[in-house]
């Protein structure tokens, strides 16, 4: 499921529990709201409350490091395949086959990390790797002629290895960086709060309100952090167009 579908049914669930509270309310004696009761469920619920903002914090905290790392390693990605094309350029026209190939496995880089298309972008993929297509393999097979050229190879070496292991790095990424057993053990806290909040009190239109948007609020909070977890897709995926636009037509 999406991230907003996910985010509508926590909502759903909470505003649900809202409903439940009030009409335990009318339900329960009034002994079993007061007094000692009263207490003991303010208590309890300011203890769930703490747990459910420390583990709201800490999924935020997480899923925007890693969000943020991503957005670092598909940066680096882009200055590689950049600085490569540049050391291809300046060591002549013996590399502009190397170019070319450098320039053919952009697109398919991009679907296989974005998923944009896995299937066609996998097919693409596995096209330009056997030996003799891929720029790496033909980048091995340039015979320097001086100095200058040697140097030259041996740093475009350097940067494709390095690019080789940022792209694993960003492939062996999972598409859902939030725990599951996290998020439906936070919606069950919310929902447990916001149904003694409802019972507490008798409703009215400024309560219920007040309830509502407090609902939405969390559930808010829970897309947020959703979208983050998925880099490479939703609303809030890290942007590839720097990357589409990294080497100009040879």
């Amino acid at each position: 499921m999406s991230p907003i579908a996910l985010a509508t049914l926590a909502f759903a669930l909470i505003l649900g529990s809202l409903l439940v509270g009030t009409l335990l309310r009318s339900k329960l004696p009034e002994h079993h709201l007061s007094g000692d009761s009263k207490e003991v469920i303010r208590l309890g619920t300011a203890l769930i409350a703490t747990l459910s903002a420390v583990v709201l914090a800490l999924l935020f905290a997480s899923v925007r490091t890693s969000y943020e790392q991503t957005s670092y390693y598909v940066s680096r990605v882009t200055a590689d395949v950049t600085e490569l094309d540049m050391l291809l350029e300046e060591y002549g026209p013996e590399a502009a086959p190397v170019r070319k190939a450098l320039r053919d496995s952009i697109e398919p880089l991009i679907n296989s990390i974005w998923r944009e298309n896995a299937a066609a972008g996998g097919k693409q993929l596995a096209m330009l790797n056997p030996h003799g297509t891929s720029a790496l393999y033909m980048l091995r097979q340039l015979k320097p002629r001086n100095d200058v050229e040697s140097s030259l190879q041996a740093r475009a070496l350097q940067v494709s290895a390095d690019l080789s292991q940022v792209r694993l790095i960003l492939l062996a990424q999972p598409a859902d960086l939030v725990s599951k057993p996290f998020a439906i053990v936070l919606v069950l806290w919310l929902m447990f709060i916001f149904a003694t909040f409802s019972m507490s009190a008798k409703p009215n239109p400024t309560l219920t309100t007040v309830l509502c948007i407090c609902v939405l609020s969390a559930s808010a909070a829970i897309y947020l952090i959703l979208e983050l977890g998925m880099p490479f897709d939703g609303m809030m995926q890290v942007s590839n167009d720097e990357l589409r636009r990294a080497l100009s037509p040879l």
